[in-house]
């Protein structure tokens, strides 16, 4: 009886291609969900929430927000602003420049119109002026270290980012399809062989059983 046996070569090569395998669709899947990550936080709650997404280019704000900190500012009633409050205000009303420094007092006129005393934690003095209602956009709502960049990068010029994206995606597919395509035919390949195998041992086997019978006396 004649058995098959899978040759140590073949078998080593299989179980490469398989690490191999796995190794890529583990990173490739790692990266799909952190640029999905990245786009949800620097872009899809910003737009639907009405916040604005700053980067954060100086030291006056360490070591809270050091620079390259994003900030993700949100519109606040100027009422419900406090002390403590950390606020992106305009430097001059209707400019697009803004700083993002902490509230450390609040006054009130007599026909109720409030200003507010802004200063950078990491400054020894506050700012030279009193910040107006008109001034402020928003309360910072929360913050993410180092991740400023790339909110330079995508919020800056977005221009080149679809394009990227869709070819980011569409190279990830073709990937993912080629894979899948080679994996799919070395497997038939595979059971094809074994089945060539299982058949020509089988026959071996019949035309062993019938030379070994007796001839009648």
């Amino acid at each position: 009886m004649t058995r098959a046996t899978a040759r140590p070569g073949r078998a080593e090569r299989s179980g490469a291609r398989a690490v191999v395998h796995a190794v890529v669709l583990g990173v490739s899947t790692g990266l799909l969900l952190l640029v999905a990550a990245l786009a949800v936080v620097l872009i899809v709650v910003p737009k639907a929430t009405g916040s604005m997404p700053l980067t954060v280019l100086t030291q006056s704000m360490e070591p809270t927000l050091p620079p390259g900190t994003l900030l993700v500012v949100r519109p606040t009633a100027v009422d419900d602003v406090e002390v403590g409050d950390v606020v992106t205000y305009q430097i001059v009303s209707g400019q697009p420049a803004v700083i993002s420094h902490r509230v450390v007092s609040v006054s009130s006129a007599s026909n109720g119109e409030r200003t507010f005393v802004l200063k950078g934690d990491n400054n020894a003095k506050a700012d030279p002026h009193p910040v107006t209602a008109a001034q402020i956009r928003g309360v910072v709502w929360y913050s993410i270290p180092e991740i400023g960049v790339v909110n330079q990068l995508v919020n800056g010029s977005r221009s080149w980012l679809i394009p990227t994206v869709a070819g980011v995606l569409l190279a990830y597919g073709g990937v993912m399809i080629t894979i899948g395509t080679v994996t799919a035919a070395r497997r038939r390949r595979s059971t094809a062989g074994h089945g060539r195998r299982a058949t020509t041992g089988h026959g071996r086997r019949s035309a062993s059983h019938r030379g070994s019978g007796q001839a009648p006396v």
